[in-house]
């Protein structure tokens, strides 16, 4: 007997940038869902490994779109968009995968209000061993309406590109993502303009695979402070893209926003304790940033022991010697860095704050 949700079509838009060596796993992950009624859109980037040849080699099972010029993250969601037409949009990342299950399980979850649903992946190595769970299990998705979390720091609980799915109508109000600015990270235009439309459904069940390895953006702990500052400009991007839809809605974020969002203020503190000549806030201090960052963590959506852990660290950042101070810094951002005990320990207060 077939379910009405069956009949739901979904696209999964795979954009890709010179990851042969996972792309097929990406798509096979795409083809492989227990949900029959899926198109599958691989955008290539204008790659000059043989990406391309991996997508030929699925003939007709995809839709191919081959950019001729590099254009980014944006660029190739804003391609894969216009060329889908499903009524559920999922962007899956080139290196990640999803589990055969996945688009079921968000459209069992899936209801007229719902503008974007969100789930957690398994955290694997280039050999798709899993590592760990992304967000942590500790750290609550927020969900419904997240409007009023969104306009006081910003941000609320969310997750990357590859484990996030969208309404169409939505997406059709807030795409096209705006090429120069999110060039990289057009997920977080996404996550965050999609809850203005209607509530966030999130999902705990791991529904795929976030694979971590030495080429993605998101490692490059040898370059902390580019790191921290690339995230910090995109964050503020990414409030100047919110108060400009917010405002043609009728609502408003605050200027201090950022100032409310402990995500935003360890990467600004990283930031200027790293390398200040080049930190993107001129007025910024560390004991400034610190205190806003341990006011900040005592509201968050969090255990007691978390928020409090969080606090004391921002603190001791602010507080102690610069030397002593960008260690502490580390042993958070750098897991590389952390003495062993350390470790052991921050694997003990995990448990308890779980």
């Amino acid at each position: 007997m077939h379910s009405p949700l069956d009949r739901i079509p979904v696209s999964i838009i795979i954009p890709n940038f010179n990851y042969e060596q996972f792309l097929g796993r990406a798509i096979d992950s795409a083809l492989e869902q227990d949900h029959r009624n899926v198109e599958v859109v691989v955008v290539d980037d204008a790659s000059t490994d043989a990406s391309v040849a991996v997508i030929e080699s699925y003939g007709d099972k995809i839709r191919p779109c081959l950019r001729r010029r590099n254009g980014g993250h944006a660029a190739a969601f804003n391609t894969g968009f216009e060329a889908s037409t499903g009524e559920i949009i999922l962007f899956l990342d080139a290196d990640d995968y999803l589990y055969p299950n996945a688009i079921s399980e968000v459209l069992g979850e899936w209801d007229a209000a719902v503008a974007q649903a969100q789930f957690r992946l398994h955290l694997v190595d280039e050999d798709q061993h899993i590592k760990d769970v992304f967000p942590p299990p500790e750290q609550p998705f927020d969900s419904g309406d997240v409007v009023p979390e969104l306009l006081r720091k910003g941000r609320y609980h969310t997750t990357v590109t590859s484990g996030l799915a969208f309404d169409r109508e939505t997406l059709e109000t807030i795409m096209p993502v705006p090429e120069s600015d999110f060039r990289q990270g057009a997920d977080g235009y996404l996550a965050t303009l999609a809850p203005l439309h209607g509530e966030v459904k999130s999902i705990d069940t791991c529904l795929g695979a976030y694979r971590i390895h030495g080429s993605n953006h998101s490692v490059f702990a040898e370059k902390l402070a580019e790191r921290a500052r690339w995230r910090v400009q995109h964050d503020f991007r990414r409030l100047e893209a919110l108060s400009g839809r917010a405002a043609e809605i009728g609502l408003a974020v605050p200027q201090d926003a950022g100032l409310h969002d402990p995500v935003h203020l360890e990467e600004r503190l990283a930031s200027l304790c790293v390398d200040e000549p080049q930190h993107p806030v001129a007025t910024d201090s560390r004991l400034g940033l610190a205190r806003a960052g341990a006011a900040a963590s005592l509201e968050m959506n969090a255990s007691w022991r978390r928020r409090a852990a969080l606090a004391t660290w921002f603190l001791c950042i602010g507080i102690l010697p610069r030397r002593m101070g960008n260690a502490v810094l580390a042993w958070k951002l750098v897991a590389s860095s952390r003495p062993a005990f350390l470790t052991r320990l921050s694997k003990t207060v995990r448990r308890m704050t779980n």
